[in-house]
């Protein structure tokens, strides 16, 4: 059977790239293969509509092994991770509840979010009663001020457990740079407070206590590359200042831990995990970190090649997340979460659905569960380390994008990460992508189900929006700031903005399609312009069509139309429009669906309302909007 299935692909003739390039561009029929095939990414490069085996020889990464320096396919062999849930600590005896119960549940990693206030040692006591901290990864985030304090507390209190602290593992977030990124506010003891963690630390040789929190810049809008690329930087930084305090470089690079978003770029997330694991092992390896005796991985030159291994914990997005339509973020994490565990993430948080509008709830959270679940049991993703690895695609995406990045990263660390924060560098070219993806989505560059495209008319989403803003129980005024913060709004805000003002004006505009004419053409452009308004939450009225356009408008008045929008060819709009415009009189709105070639005629006559695939369909609604007088 072996042999005839070798036969059967040999009886095919090779093909080469030219003779794949002179087909494509016979059926081009003449069109530009530049323009209309290869991606210009907003990474900065480009992709190509097809890759060959030629396209990675080469590359550093078509090699690796999983497991073996540079990590390019997985710091470890297999390809399991830790599924995680976050649990924000309001009442300890609650969240210990909570804990036990989902530990049954399939979770094997644990997050507490504890207030600075309630950081001491009855309430760890009280939060850790029962849980195995040789079997479950425990990690634990708190105000920057309290880390110190919470490491102490966890090192006493492992150690009068009757348990080995090597199979104890977790983390505790401290991050140097939060107080900057979310609140403006410098902290110039971070050296200092880094080193003191670290050093207490060292009593727990699995707790990772150094957090670069990539994901915050996944939330604030950067692009990947600069998510990676920063976060790179912001790991040097670290790892340099605190060999120069005079810590040991291996001790410091095991303390370190990567908090990564996952955007909904499905195969660019993947390469960029990839990326990640073999730019932070080249970036740890050039210290030269020397091997203890009893590292069992002792390389000959006597490098330790287990502090190069990068632990990279990865969460689903907020960024994307919507309160309209919010089940479509199940599709949104979902494909987050299956790019991640393909990538080989060592844990991750799949955050519920309603997260962007509401506490979540024990349904929301079991489904948040059960997606990695699903991923695992059902899917078997944790059988196969890097199944990625050999894609033409992907091999070169992960060779793209670790090229981009690390070129931000030799930008940024030639003056330091610290510093190019202070300056405000890095806030300022995150807001700048962050307000080109709001430029993308206005006008449906970039999409988002249910937001900017395919809106569910019929939703209102007012009464189900009751999340008020939590910290961590630090201050989070801006009036303190002195440094530039990163943005913090989602995507699709302004989109949401503008529904939620008409749902709370007490009036829907209603939206009359007069189609007319062309069959095809009117039934295009009636889905189009309903498509189109109702991201505002008007009400839609379609229409098979009608034999004048007399006719239509009767038909608009009788359903009362605050808004009638002519569909039909471009032929017919140069007398079709002026007929309507008569008719309507200013009385309603009047729209035509297109570009017609007589745009400028009809413009003369005065038709100022155009809605086409050009149209910002956001600055178009808030017009409409204003001129319905909903505020």
């Amino acid at each position: 059977m072996a042999n005839l299935k070798e036969k059967l692909f040999t009886d095919f003739p090779a093909i080469s790239t030219e003779e794949w390039m002179a087909k494509i561009t016979a059926d081009l029929k003449g069109a530009d293969f530049e323009k209309k095939l290869v991606w210009k990414t907003d990474e900065g490069f480009k992709v190509n509509p097809f890759y060959r085996n030629e396209n990675i020889e080469g590359l550093k990464t078509a090699d690796a092994l999983p497991g073996e320096f540079p990590y390019v396919r997985g710091t470890k062999k297999d390809n399991d991770w830790y599924v995680r849930q976050d649990i924000t600590v309001v009442d300890f005896k609650a969240a210990n509840a909570k804990a036990l119960e989902v530990l049954n549940k399939g979770i094997t990693s644990l997050g507490f979010i504890i207030k600075g206030d309630d950081v001491n040692a009855e309430n760890i006591k009280t939060l850790l009663k029962d849980i195995c901290p040789e079997a479950v990864e425990l990690n634990f985030s708190t105000c920057h001020r309290k880390s110190l304090e919470l490491v102490k507390i966890l090192v006493d209190n492992l150690k009068s457990k009757d348990v080995d602290l090597l199979k104890c593992f977790g983390s505790v977030n401290y991050d140097p740079f939060k107080t900057i990124l979310k609140k403006g506010v410098d902290n110039t003891e971070w050296v200092k407070q880094a080193a003191e963690i670290v050093t207490v630390a060292a009593a727990l040789p699995r707790f990772r206590v150094l957090n670069v929190n990539a994901n915050k810049l996944n939330n604030a809008g950067a692009y990947i590359y600069q998510e990676l690329g920063y976060a790179l930087a912001n790991g040097n930084e670290i790892l340099s200042k605190l060999v120069e305090a005079g810590l040991d470089t291996a001790l410091v690079a095991k303390k370190i831990k990567f908090n990564f978003g996952i955007g909904a770029n499905y195969f660019m997330e993947i390469a960029k995990f990839r990326a990640a694991r073999w730019l932070w092992a080249e970036i740890v390896d050039a210290y030269k970190p020397a091997c203890n005796h009893e590292c069992p991985n002792k390389a000959e030159d006597g490098i330790c090649r287990c502090a190069s291994k990068i632990y990279t914990h990865a969460e689903t997005s907020t960024y994307n997340m919507t309160v309209f339509d919010a089940h479509v973020n199940l599709l949104r994490s979902q494909t987050e979460a299956m790019s991640a565990s393909l990538a080989g993430v060592n844990s991750l948080t799949v955050l519920p659905f309603d997260e962007s509008f509401k506490d979540s709830d024990n349904f929301s959270e079991r489904i948040a569960r059960n997606q990695q679940l699903l991923l695992k049991e059902e899917c078997h993703f944790d059988k196969i380390s890097d199944p990625s690895a050999g894609s033409y695609y992907i091999e070169n995406l992960t060779a793209s994008i670790a090229d981009q990045a690390w070129k931000l990263f030799l930008e940024v660390d030639e003056k330091g990460f610290y510093e190019v924060l202070k300056a405000g560098t890095v806030q300022a070219a995150i807001k700048a992508s962050s307000d080109n993806r709001f430029k993308s989505l206005a006008t449906r560059r970039e999409v988002l189900l249910g937001t900017n495209q395919y809106p569910n008319i019929t939703e209102t989403a007012g009464n189900k929006i009751t999340k008020d803003a939590c910290g961590c129980g630090c201050s989070t005024d801006s009036a303190s700031a002195q440094l530039q913060q990163l943005p913090s709004t989602r995507l699709a805000t302004d989109f949401e903005k503008l529904r939620l003002a008409t749902e709370k004006s007490g009036k829907t505009p209603v939206v009359f399609m007069l189609t007319i004419g062309s069959l095809a053409m009117r039934l295009a452009r009636s889905q189009f312009s309903g498509n189109f308004f109702g991201c505002a939450g008007y009400k839609i009225i379609d229409n098979l069509g009608f034999q004048t356009v007399e006719e239509g408008v009767k038909a608009a008045r009788e359903k009362k139309a605050d808004i009638i929008v002519l569909c039909s060819s471009d032929d017919e709009y140069a007398t079709l429009a002026p007929e309507a415009y008569n008719l309507v009189k200013g009385k309603e709105q009047f729209v035509v669906a297109g570009a017609p070639a007589c745009t400028d005629d009809l413009k003369a006559i005065g038709i100022e309302n155009f809605v086409n695939v050009k149209s910002n369909v956001l600055e178009t609604l808030k017009k409409f909007n204003a001129v319905l007088g909903i505020n």
